[in-house]
């Protein structure tokens, strides 16, 4: 999309003569009246950037490299403009006719952007749709691929509110400080994707229990509900990992307590769950309520954790327990008092937490959140001491944050496991998410896709909605489709409101539950894949699922499919997102390079899960059907699994490779080497396979066997 000229009042646009080289084609650009100003510190990135002498040298003016360079196609120059306008800083970068623009974080409507905008503010935003600006979290990032392939991106470094318009171009608008703005250019969005991932980190590897099913609800109570649940999925034979416990478990809203009526023990009741092969994750709100007689709160006020108002009083708030005082995680000594609270939390067997209304969400504050002018005493590395407006952003990043900080110090032999609502660029490097309190109908499950892509394309490849919708009732037709195409997205969580009707699996009739059956148990046979492509993930920061597009990135058609997706680089899944009856013409397998692919199975047919397609030239490995991942683990070593099946799709010239990655499906060693990467090579009729790298030893006794496709 081209961008005509615009001018705001009398504001002239500005331009940077000497933007900053951090890297090959990589840029930092300032507002040259604002140039001498320090940048304040940006918490997306890993660590500070700073300037690199042979970027300078490989980026010399005119290269055909350079970000923003001349030499770019007519109406491409990615050189920003700046311009102060009404007391914001506004950003402006012109675009080429062709150029596709995605990303943007958290955002509801089509995957591809042009011609939207957005407002990056963490909001607490029950009964978002597709016309919602805001959502629960910020991204001020955006991904544009060209006509030629090539690929660029944009980073607004500023914590700060922002808005995003792509009507015409890429426009930034933000208050605060004037933000730096980060130029990348790639030969590929995959490339970008990698360098993205090397200023923001990458996903760390979670434990194998969390790529499994989880059921949740507004609220299993009590815990006998709870047993009931997990017993029903066994019981109907349903793959399931994790039943997840909300916020009724606690004692009055109370933080790290246990109703004692309703949750009497619930070390005992995580006993019960790990007997049958599933792992409980419970929520934690950063909300603490005021009462003298809760230790939490009191240990809060004394050691002086809690945000201040303008005056310097405690900021107070309404939440669920009532007034509620909220800790101050831009603090570290916070963020570590906070973390051992979890010490003698998870010591009742908890496996997960889940961090719920970190906007943070509060009832009674202008806009469902905290006052702008709320005082925050943060430390030099995030800025140091400032007000809300400055902070607000990355108040939930930096509480899961200090959660995932917590857990290592409590349990430092396992993985994590750590899901949020609230977050920022680069927080993946801390929680999982979800895509918030959606509805159940039929314009939300179209949503589900395109918004778990662009989360991707932002660097989060951990993302799933909840399946079947939160608020509202489904029906079968809805909760059989929805759970064909959550099945498949990296987090698949089943959730639902209180005032609903039951949204388990079994909850809609027989046909439903069959299709949730299947649907789950495909997923659990394609654990082997969707396990290695999560190593991926945190190796690369390529998403788990990505666009269509990025089987073939010249490819224009290809760049508006909404309704499928890769599963990595080697299978296509097709979803019928329309209500039964209204078929939609752009419904159906997108064509171009992807028109080779051939269609395969792991479970019987059924007309209601979406469609798969292997890629000529792959090999995918699947495991057997089982009822959680604990059954893979005990199996074999590690996630090995003593019965492997590999589906070999050879190319035009009767040749397939694939790879799967293997470790202990829990702990650190894999960080040590301790993992197996296999290459499997089909060539000339015969199957070859070889251990690329790692130390961990292969079951002899592991059987594997080769399926064409």
């Amino acid at each position: 999309m081209s961008t005509p000229g615009r001018s705001f009042g009398k504001s002239p646009w500005r331009h940077d003569p000497g933007p900053v080289w951090l890297g090959d084609r990589l840029a930092r650009f300032r507002d040259p009246l604002h140039a001498h100003e320090a940048l304040p510190p940006f918490p997306a990135y890993v660590k500070p950037l700073a300037p690199s002498s042979a970027g300078a040298a490989a980026n010399k003016p005119g290269s055909s490299q350079s970000a923003g360079g001349s030499r770019r196609p007519k109406g491409s120059d990615l050189s920003p403009r700046f311009a102060d306008v009404r007391g914001r800083r506004v950003v402006m970068i012109q675009t080429a006719i062709g150029d596709s623009l995605y990303a943007t974080g958290e955002v509801a409507g089509p995957l591809l952007r042009n011609g939207m905008r957005i407002r990056g503010r963490n909001t607490d935003c029950y009964g978002y749709n597709s016309r919602s600006r805001t959502l629960y979290q910020s991204h001020p990032w955006v991904l544009g691929v060209r006509g030629d392939s090539s690929a660029f991106g944009v980073i607004l470094e500023t914590t700060h509110t922002f808005e995003i318009d792509l009507r015409a171009g890429i426009v930034f608008a933000c208050e605060g400080a004037s933000p730096g703005v980060v130029v990348i250019e790639r030969d590929s969005p995959a490339e970008l994707l990698g360098v993205l991932s090397e200023l923001t980190g990458t996903m760390p590897m979670p434990p194998l229990w969390a790529l499994g099913y989880q059921q949740c609800r507004w609220s299993y109570e009590p815990d006998e509900k709870v047993r009931e649940i997990a017993r029903e999925f066994r019981t109907r034979q349903i793959p399931c990992d994790v039943i997840w416990m909300d916020i009724d478990y606690m004692r009055g809203f109370r933080c790290f307590t246990f109703d004692p009526e309703k949750f009497p023990d619930p070390a005992k009741l995580s006993d019960d769950l790990h007997a049958q092969g599933f792992r409980g994750v419970w929520m934690i709100d950063p909300g603490i309520k005021v009462d003298s007689d809760y230790g939490v709160y009191t240990q809060g006020r004394d050691g002086g954790h809690f945000v201040k108002a303008s005056g310097g009083d405690e900021y107070r708030g309404s939440v669920w327990p009532g007034p509620c005082a909220f800790p101050d995680f831009t603090r570290e000594d916070t963020r570590r008092w906070w973390g051992d609270l979890y010490v003698d939390f998870i010591a009742h067997g908890i496996d997960g937490v889940w961090n719920d209304m970190n906007e943070p969400a509060i009832f009674d504050g202008p806009g469902k959140s905290m006052r702008d002018d709320a005082r925050h005493d943060a430390d030099p590395e995030l800025g140091g001491p400032d007000n809300h407006a400055r902070y607000h952003n990355i108040y939930g990043m930096q509480m899961v944050r200090a959660t995932r900080e917590g857990i290592m110090r409590a349990r430092p032999e396992n993985r994590p496991f750590v899901l949020t609502r609230s977050n920022f660029l680069g927080g993946h490097r801390y929680a999982a998410t979800w895509t918030g309190d959606n509805t159940s109908n039929w314009e939300h499950l179209r949503l589900s896709i395109p918004m778990a892509l662009n989360l991707g394309l932002s660097g989060q490849p951990f993302v799933g909605p909840d399946i079947g919708g939160f608020d509202g009732n489904a029906d079968a037709d809805l909760f059989a489709r929805w759970m064909g195409i959550g099945a498949l997205l990296p987090f698949a969580r089943g959730h639902s409101i209180k005032q609903s009707v039951a949204h388990e699996p079994w909850s809609f009739g027989q046909a439903c539950e069959r299709v949730c059956r299947l649907a789950l148990e495909r997923r659990y046979r394609l654990m082997p894949y969707f396990y290695t492509l999560f190593w991926e993930a945190s190796r690369t920061g390529l998403p788990i699922v990505r666009p269509v597009f990025f089987a073939n990135p010249g490819d224009p058609a290809l760049r508006t499919v909404d309704h499928a997706f890769l599963l990595g680089n080697d299978v296509l899944v097709v979803a019928d997102v329309n209500p039964p009856g209204k078929h939609a013409a752009t419904a159906g397998k997108p064509g171009g390079v992807l028109a080779s692919w051939r269609a395969f199975d792991v479970v019987d047919e059924c007309a209601e899960l979406p469609k798969l397609f292997i890629r000529p030239g792959a090999i995918v490995p699947v495991g057997p059907a089982v009822q959680h991942t604990d059954e893979i683990l005990a199996a074999g070593s590690g996630t090995t699994c003593t019965e492997r099946t590999l589906l070999v799709a050879s190319d035009e010239h009767g040749k397939a490779r694939g790879v799967c990655y293997d470790d202990a499906g829990d702990g650190f060693g894999y960080q040590r080497g301790v993992y197996a990467l296999t290459e499997y090579v089909f060539e000339s009729g015969k199957m070859t396979s070889r251990v690329m790298d790692g130390t961990m030893k292969l079951p002899s006794s592991q059987s594997v066997t080769m399926k064409a496709v």
